[in-house]
């Protein structure tokens, strides 16, 4: 069986078709989404749809992410914002002008049903954000973090890597677990295009939520597949650009 994680969406329903006829996922293939499944391109219903039924017939384990939660304030709250509006939101609330109630009320309870984190029996560490406490994700007073932290990202980035895991100054956030796995901080933004690895820390989203592609990766050997850039397949639509 492999465990197969993957990357932040952002309504790229083609892209995610794309990547799962490329990684030729079986039924025993364990899958798990790090999150954000919306806001970007047009096709976040598609997204959701099609997650609620690949979960009746695939192992998967779908993680929260900030544009999931604000998704689902939205329709269940009618809370609205304009900084969502503005980072993805816009493309959403249009997407859902034809969506019926019915379909509503089911994304609701899927949204509902994310997990914040999942953590696995080799001491792998899976969520879309990050942490903050030194005690690990089970001692995160603010649990939002897990969806919204960026600090265990940027310190990755800014490490030594030349300092040992057992020097007082290594991050001890980094020791608690064998890896960590995210998505939240396009690694676009370091100008790469595929997974990176910082320290045990692998970052899985590769911008395709703005110009680069949609990624699922063999988390044993590392191998990786990737969608075309998500621009090519929605070329009279803006993402998050």
């Amino acid at each position: 069986m492999r465990t197969l994680v993957i990357g932040d969406i952002h309504g790229g329903f083609k892209a995610l078709q794309q990547i799962l006829k490329k990684v030729k996922v079986t039924k025993n293939d364990l899958l798990i989404f790090l999150g954000d499944y919306v806001d970007g391109w047009s096709e976040s219903p598609q997204v959701l749809d099609f997650l609620i039924s690949l979960q009746k017939t695939h192992h998967c384990i779908f993680l929260r992410g900030n544009h999931d939660e604000l998704l689902c304030e939205w329709l269940n709250e009618s809370k609205d914002n304009l900084t969502w509006y503005k980072n993805g939101g816009e493309s959403t609330v249009l997407a859902y002008q034809s969506v019926s109630n019915e379909r509503k009320q089911k994304h609701i309870q899927f949204l509902k049903s994310l997990q914040n984190y999942y953590l696995d029996s080799s001491n792998r560490l899976f969520l879309h954000a990050g942490f903050t406490n030194m005690n690990g994700v089970d001692s995160e007073y603010f649990p939002k973090l897990l969806y919204w932290d960026r600090t265990l990202w940027e310190t990755a980035l800014s490490l030594d890597e030349n300092l040992e895991t057992t020097h007082k100054f290594y991050p001890r956030r980094f020791t608690l677990y064998k890896e960590i796995y995210i998505g939240h901080t396009p690694v676009t933004r370091i100008g790469e295009l595929i997974p990176v690895q910082k320290a045990n820390i692998w970052n899985v989203d590769t911008g395709a939520a703005f110009n680069g592609p949609l990624t699922i990766m063999d988390i044993e050997t590392k191998e990786f597949w990737q969608s075309d850039p998500l621009p090519y397949l929605y070329p009279n639509e803006k993402g998050r650009n």
